[in-house]
């Protein structure tokens, strides 16, 4: 294994770790039971979900899912 096997190593087990941490800190989605009472997501927080802290984590949630499919790839392609 060359010294970029490596580096690529080392970093697929950096980003499943962070990919980890991330899934675990993301709050449960109760959607189903709130359309049972009535509630309407119409606040100001459902509508900027984007901008919001459980925004920003989805997002880098998915840039890590992807990074972790290509290094996964990479890896397993033995070219390096």
């Amino acid at each position: 294994m060359s010294v970029l096997g490596y580096v690529f190593g080392v970093l697929f087990i950096i980003v499943c770790v962070a990919l980890c941490v991330l899934v675990l800190a993301q709050e449960g989605k109760n959607q189903g039971l709130g359309a049972i009472q009535g509630t309407v997501e119409n606040t100001y927080w459902g509508k900027n979900k984007g901008r919001s802290r459980e925004g920003v984590l989805k997002k880098i949630t998915v840039a890590l899912s992807v990074l972790f499919i290509v290094f996964a790839i990479v890896l397993n392609m033995g070219i390096l």
